[in-house]
């Protein structure tokens, strides 16, 4: 069958589409006000408090002082080697099973040795060097007291100018000097506080190679290992005429987090080795004398230091604010998915092209206007990460990162699908990727280890560009805070070492990539936009070749799953078969034996939910799909709206195939959902004005459509009109999803149970509507109300085990599957006899259908009664015996459904 053309003048183009969905964005971001005043006041609220810091901070500092304080006089403090703490001095274990290292009890006790490793050319030499090392000290004799070898374990605290915290009067941490060897608890009084004596052990080791594998061990975190040494001295080719010596020091990690400078406990070191080898030559009188260190007069800037610790925070604060929106944009793209109002969008007409540049336009729009309320609050906070760097240069970066961003948030929301999932994935990667950056990238962007091509490679993980953006910015704007430069303006971006034209690069590459990748997931994981394509749709000549399973159940579905044709539905198929081979126009639909058969799994048979239906649909006709639940009606009804591809087969609308141009079907078609698909924050007017608009009405056409189609829903009057969607009962909800179906004249319309929750006067009205509007169009209903079935419906389908068992209008139905009248009386049951006896007299074939308590209810064939003999029958009941109640009654339309539904049932269960 040839599909008809259509005429494009009646079709809503992009345009049309954009402005509509762009309308409804807006109206519907007006009621969210709350959320989005919240989302662009965030960042004058945290860059605000950080100026507020910055500002009282310097005052604070002025009111104690100045903010320049002049070190003229440094205070010297004693040298002191850097050794680990008892609980970390290297010990015997199973990872170190080195025999000459300290027992783990001595951790116990409390005292553990120092251990310091050596090697060199010559070992005898070099250990009678070891032996100088720590001489003995006579706590008697004060001249010893330039002899101690003073030993902490407590980092050098250096801001800018020496404290050593070890040698505080009150400090909680042990000072120590060395000794070859101890006696209990011996120690010296020193002028600040007293010093323990600690056992220093030099331990020889074969080569350099020896101890820096040693030393790794017990340092290697992964084993839980935490054995260090106090330093190593590799000697190397050390003689009496030549002095060669390598150290090893290991900086301590509170040494690290308090920014103290470890390498000012090196010299002691250097000392040690230098002193022990002039004495094994010159004797032990000779000395190098290191009496203090200290610092040359300086003037420290305290504002300099409380600037610097804003600034280290405000790019903290700078690189969480602008990843901030991700989660915001997209929990509102979710929230369409989840919601399913953007199937029923496409349903009602909208491209996905329409959709998707709308909603990246307004999600551009949110993130432009909260970088400016960014880059606004930076300028009036006075900071000079805003104020220094060129203000176009700012604007640019982040124009880049705001398209990044939404191509981002796009792919994500292909994943996801709930709302919650969504934010929880968004703030997720938000905390993840500022731990990574502060921790991985920082370190890798300030280390010189690294090559530029490694550095380029960390930054393409997602948001590190970002981060080295705002790392550049506040690098230059620092430099123009110390006087060094102006800030970063557009001529700095080929200065050495400025990265951020890379990460500008990087991000515009993911930008794009990101993009094209979010489209393809969504057409292929069918996550909210209908059918899923094939993962080669893009290449047309190469489309998706049904699997071996799949043939096989359209080659044999006949035979796996043989239909029971009856007399009107075979004739019904002929009509369509008719119908395709004159390519004949004139019906709205015409389903030509469409199946949907699940291929079976984990052992299960292949389920058939649709049975080969063939079905003409006319075009002022009103067809009623009834059948018990689980019978195929949800599967067929989703075939025809797009959702499920047919497995063979294939239906036409205005001569249409839903397999190839549903597209373009959609553009003639309204949909009633089973459940109600609404934005909670739209008013039922603002509903209609929206799906207006995408079936192509315009103007005073549109406002009158409204009008009209509030008032037949009786939601016109009293403001309902206008009201919250998300306020209505679940009546007016109905009444509105029934209104949003018809509006536009679509040429065939699905009403999915549209009666369901309308009380008696709202459902009458919604039937006068229903009949109204199928004098143009065809209307498909599904309902399990045999009333509304009745009332509405020219022709009638009940649809059992995916497939039609009869179909007529309701009065034929009746006649052919009901033809009996219902005679139920009630007496006393001892007259249930011949109460039985009498309706057999009267009638052979009469059949008992129900028996309780006095009251028995039978059938009688219609052509073998005479209502004339019943009555008469009633009045010699009357007189022999006493009737309580009698009645009689046609048959009903809920009586030919259960009749037709049992048998179908019957006889499939035989198969």
């Amino acid at each position: 069958m040839e599909p008809m053309e259509i005429s494009t003048p009646g079709h809503a183009g992009f345009a049309t589409q954009a402005d509509a969905l762009l309308r409804k964005s807006f109206t519907y971001q007006k009621r969210n006000k709350s959320q989005n005043c919240c989302l662009l006041i965030t960042p004058l609220v945290i860059i605000g408090f950080f100026a507020f810091v910055e500002h009282y901070l310097k005052q604070m500092s002025a009111q104690r002082g100045g903010a320049v304080v002049e070190i003229k006089k440094p205070a010297p403090w004693p040298p002191a080697l850097n050794i680990p703490s008892n609980t970390t001095r290297a010990v015997s274990s199973k990872y170190m099973p080195f025999p000459d290292l300290p027992s783990p009890s001595c951790r116990v006790s409390g005292n553990c040795p120092a251990t310091f490793l050596l090697t060199g050319t010559n070992q005898s030499f070099v250990m009678t060097i070891a032996e100088k090392m720590f001489p003995p000290v006579s706590t008697e004799d004060p001249s010893d007291m330039d002899r101690l070898v003073l030993a902490t374990s407590v980092p050098l605290f250096q801001p800018n100018y020496l404290v050593d915290a070890a040698f505080e009067p009150d400090s909680p941490s042990p000072l120590y000097y060395l000794q070859s060897k101890c006696k209990a608890n011996a120690s010296i009084p020193y002028p600040t506080r007293k010093v323990k004596c600690l056992e220093g052990l030099n331990l020889w080791r074969n080569s350099s190679s020896d101890i820096n594998t040693e030393i790794y061990k017990g340092a290697n975190k992964q084993n839980k290992i935490d054995n260090k040494f106090a330093a190593a001295f590799d000697f190397q080719n050390t003689n009496k005429a030549n002095f060669n010596v390598t150290l090893w020091n290991e900086p301590s990690t509170d040494a690290d987090i308090l920014g103290s400078s470890t390498f000012t406990r090196l010299p002691r070191l250097v000392n040690l080795a230098s002193n022990a080898y002039l004495q094994v030559l010159q004797g032990s009188d000779t000395q190098l004398l290191f009496e203090f260190i200290k610092e040359v007069p300086t003037i420290f800037s305290i504002n300099a230091s409380v600037s610097k610790t804003v600034d280290f925070f405000l790019r903290i604060a700078s690189f969480g604010l602008l990843l901030f929106p991700v989660t915001v944009l997209l929990s509102s793209i979710v929230y369409e998915k989840e919601k399913k109002l953007r199937i029923m969008m496409k349903m009602h007409g909208l491209r996905d092209t329409a959709y998707w540049a709308i909603t990246y336009i307004y999600c551009l729009m949110v993130s432009l206007l909260f970088v400016q309320f960014f880059l606004i609050a930076g300028k009036l906070s006075g900071l000079y990460f805003f104020t220094k760097n060129g203000y176009t240069l700012q604007s640019m970066f982040y124009f880049l990162h705001v398209n990044w961003q939404i191509s981002f948030a796009f792919l994500i929301s292909t994943l996801v699908s709930t709302v919650k999932t969504a934010q929880v994935v968004g703030s997720t990667f938000m905390m993840l990727i500022c731990i990574f950056s502060f921790f991985i990238a920082s370190r890798v962007i300030e280390s010189t280890a690294f090559s530029g091509s490694f550095v380029v490679l960390v930054e393409m993980f997602p948001g590190f560009a970002l981060y080295r953006g705002v790392y550049e910015f506040q690098k230059y704007a620092t430099f123009a805070k110390n006087g060094a430069g102006v800030g970063m303006q557009w001529q700095n971006l080929n200065d050495p070492g400025n990265g951020i034209k890379k990460a500008m690069v990087i991000m515009i590459t993911e930008w794009k990539i990101m993009l094209s990748l979010a489209y393809y997931l969504d057409q292929v994981l069918s996550s909210g936009s209908g059918r899923r394509r094939s993962p080669l749709f893009f290449l047309h000549c190469l489309r998706r070749k049904p699997s071996s399973q799949e043939q096989y159940l359209q080659r044999n579905s006949s035979q796996l799953f043989p239909s029971n044709d009856h007399s009107d539905v075979a004739q019904e198929r002929q009509k369509v078969e008719q119908l395709m081979q004159e390519g004949s126009t004139s019906y709205t639909a015409i389903c030509d034996n469409i199946k949907k058969i699940y291929p079976g799994r984990d052992g299960n048979p292949a389920k058939a939910a649709v049975r080969g239906l063939s079905l003409a649909l006319g075009r002022s006709e009103c067809f009623g799909m009834l059948g018990p639940n689980g019978a195929g009606k949800t599967s067929f009804i989703s075939m025809m709206i797009g959702l499920t591809e047919p497995t063979s087969g294939t239906a036409y609308v205005e001569g249409l195939d839903i397999t190839t141009c549903m597209n373009n079907v959609y553009t003639c078609m309204g949909v009633c959902p089973q459940f109600d698909l609404l934005w909670e924050t739209l008013t039922g007017r603002e509903h209609l004005y929206f799906y207006g608009r995408l079936k192509n009405l315009r103007g005073p056409v549109l406002k009158r459509a409204v009008e009209e189609a509030l008032k037949d829903v009786n939601l016109f009057h009293g403001g309902v009109a206008d009201k919250h969607a998300g306020k209505y009962s679940g009546g007016m909800k109905r009444r509105l999803s029934v209104a949003i179906s018809l509006i536009g004249n679509p040429k065939i319309v699905y009403l999915d149970e549209p009666s369901t929750g309308l009380d008696p006067a709202s459902r009458n009205s919604l039937w006068n509507v229903v009949k109204r509007a199928k004098k143009n169009r065809a209307i498909l209903l599904t309902t399990h109300s045999m009333e509304e079935a009745e009332a509405l419906c020219d022709r009638l389908g009940v649809f059992v085990d995916g497939a039609l068992c009869c179909i007529g209008n309701p009065k034929e139905l009746k006649a052919r599957y009901g033809g009996y009248f219902l005679f139920t009386m009630t007496t006393t049951q001892s007259n249930d006899t011949e109460v039985e006896n009498m309706v057999l007299s009267l009638c052979n074939n009469a059949q008992k259908t129900y028996h309780l308590g006095g009251t028995q209810k039978f059938e009688l064939p219609k052509h073998e009664v005479r209502l004339a003999d019943i009555f008469q029958l009633v009045e010699d009941a009357k007189s022999k015996f006493p009737v309580q109640a009698w009645a009689l009654a046609d048959t009903t339309l809920e009586d030919v459904f259960i009749k037709v539904t049992r048998q179908a049932q019957a006889t499939s269960s035989d198969e």
